[in-house]
């Protein structure tokens, strides 16, 4: 699929395909709000078998506690299924947010989807 702009499925997020991976762009403020729109839609794109996903954070404004969430909620529920989940972050705070709370080790962040999808395997470890 190209990488047309997909059309929004919520204000904060946006899905497309790239090479075999459901890509989940998260945009602006993933808040409370924003994660009880997105959970639904998370919890449909790893609910599958072996689920291939890239979650990009590189749109995001402001993130906080609800988006951590939404990151613990889609590696357990891929690590679960067989699948592999890739993160993609650029954005300094939300690095400092990863990297405070462990989920950096748990979830490698990449630069770039490209750098993403070059990984063997992003989550590791036990559910």
């Amino acid at each position: 699929m190209a990488h047309d702009d997909p059309a929004p499925l919520t204000r904060q997020l946006r899905i497309h395909e790239d090479r075999g991976h459901l890509v989940l762009e998260f945009h602006g403020e993933i808040d409370i709000l924003a994660a009880l729109e997105i959970t639904p839609i998370l919890d449909s794109a790893t609910g599958g078998p072996a689920p291939q996903i890239v979650i990009d954070l590189r749109p995001v404004e402001f993130f906080d506690c609800s988006g951590l969430r939404l990151l613990y909620r889609a590696r357990r529920r891929v690590l679960a299924r067989g699948g592999r989940l890739h993160l993609v972050c650029t954005q300094p705070l939300i690095l400092r947010i990863l990297r405070v709370t462990g989920l950096n080790r748990l979830l490698p962040p990449s630069a770039s989807p490209d750098e993403a999808l070059s990984r063997p395997g992003a989550t590791s470890g036990s559910v």
